[in-house]
């Protein structure tokens, strides 16, 4: 078992919607200027992320998930796929309306072992940004009626957003985030997205993309209703935690540092990334540079920690 943090290298997806952000605010190597996803903790097959250091340097966290089940609290001949994915989202443009299942859906219809749940939090949002949450359909009827009809702004719901807001979203929510938003995204490890609705755009071989209409109606949540969210706020000497969600597939928390801090890991894992600032880490005495764009996993050997610099965080564990 490792005392090591498991420092990842993001995988960067290209998007229609992308732009050059993760490379001018996150100074990650981009493939282009439409990069719209940087997958920071990832062991999901379309996008697996990078070990960076340590005696599984060259390695995936899908290959430490499967074959250092210790590393997570689980035993040998535990099957199921890690649990959580972190994304970093730049939207230049309107990202699709979209909506996602829930796990029986998606074990059930796409023979996935996660359905869609997850929640952002705005790191940099233009003035008058909005992302699309929810809609105004009160029955399955009137929601197909408008959406087959094409009347998306009398169907969806416009929320203006700003920098360090937090949305939940539950899988069955139709939901985009709109152009000028960066994102970080804590999710359910599942890549399932059905389109309810694209603009009309066409990708660069002049095609429109694939709608998902009829899954959509299948799994949408009807009528909205907007997650209560219990969120509370402790200080630890120089550290002050937010918990922004605690929910059954992950507890999601802000952390901001100024000064010195030691913590207690008492979960089965712990996911963290730097959002702003830079300090140090110090685990079983070896202390590790780490600064806005740092994503990194405390694995379960990790049972105490030390942080130290001005920074903000944002952890999630299961």
């Amino acid at each position: 078992m490792t005392t090591q943090p498991l420092f990842l290298s993001p995988t960067l997806q290209e998007r229609i919607w992308g732009g050059n952000k993760l490379n001018t605010e996150f100074h990650y190597d981009i493939p282009s200027d439409k990069t719209g996803e940087a997958w920071v903790i990832s062991a999901h097959e379309n996008g697996p992320s990078m070990i960076t250091n340590g005696p599984l340097k060259g390695k995936t966290l899908t290959d430490a998930w499967e074959q250092h089940r210790d590393y997570f609290n689980r035993k040998e001949s535990d099957t199921e796929a890690y649990p959580l994915l972190v994304k970093i989202l730049d939207a230049a443009q309107n990202l699709s309306v979209q909506v996602h299942p829930d796990d029986t859906y998606a074990r059930e219809k796409e023979g996935v072992p996660y359905g869609k749940t997850e929640c952002w939090y705005v790191l940099d949002a233009e003035p008058d940004a909005k992302i699309v949450f929810g809609h105004h359909a009160q029955s399955v009827t009137e929601l197909t009626t408008l959406a087959e009809e094409g009347k998306w702004h009398e169907l969806l719901r416009y929320v203006p957003v700003t920098k360090g807001d937090f949305i939940y979203v539950p899988s069955g929510s139709i939901h985009a985030i709109g152009a000028g938003i960066v994102i970080l995204e804590t999710q359910q490890s599942s890549d399932i997205t059905y389109r309810v609705y694209d603009y009309d755009r066409l990708d660069d071989q002049g095609n429109t993309r694939e709608l998902h209409l009829a899954q959509s109606i299948d799994v949408t949540t009807v009528p909205h209703k907007d997650p209560a969210l219990n969120q509370s706020e402790t200080t630890r000497g120089d550290l002050t935690v937010t918990e922004l969600v605690e929910e059954h597939y992950f507890t999601v928390e802000k952390w901001t540092l100024n000064g010195q801090t030691t913590e207690t890991q008492n979960h089965d894992f712990l996911q963290v990334s730097v959002i702003e600032g830079e300090g140090t880490i110090t685990v079983d005495h070896e202390s590790y540079t780490i600064k806005k764009g740092t994503h990194f996993v405390l694995p379960y050997g990790v049972n105490t920690f030390d942080l130290s610099g001005q920074m903000t965080l944002i952890t999630s564990h299961c």
